[in-house]
């Protein structure tokens, strides 16, 4: 079984919704630079020096800023594999859409984005760690 190990959430502001969740919720969150999109981190709960949750059964996050090159963007989940290609052909048996080829994010682990048969977008992860 594949779990669940990430959420993204789509920002048009991008100070704005780290705001908002810093205020609302308490998260923790470090912004990357232009080498990263200027993504941010999410930590939703306790983690170690290098960021992972302490507690099983919780994931951290991402938000990222929206731009007019991207589309319709949404929430979405990461799923976690333990082999990106093996998991990119079983997704398009079952009828989705992989949206481009894995990219290598560095320390994190290779991710791609895909479509689902109804259409929800969604992501998938090899760690750089093996779960």
């Amino acid at each position: 079984m594949n779990p669940v190990v990430h959420f993204e959430l789509p920002m048009n502001d991008r100070e704005r919704g780290k705001k908002f969740y810093t205020q609302a919720f308490g998260w923790k969150l470090q912004q990357f630079g232009p080498e990263m999109q200027n993504y941010v981190v999410a930590q939703t709960d306790v983690t170690d020096e290098k960021g992972m949750l302490q507690e099983t059964n919780r994931i951290n996050g991402g938000l990222y800023e929206k731009t007019p090159e991207m589309g319709e963007q949404h929430p979405s989940v990461v799923i976690g594999v333990g082999d990106i290609n093996a998991a990119i052909e079983k997704v398009k048996a079952a009828g989705g859409t992989v949206m481009g080829e894995p990219i290598d994010i560095p320390t994190i682990g290779m991710y791609v984005a895909f479509t689902d048969t109804e259409g929800n977008r969604l992501s998938m992860l090899q760690p750089s760690n093996p779960m």
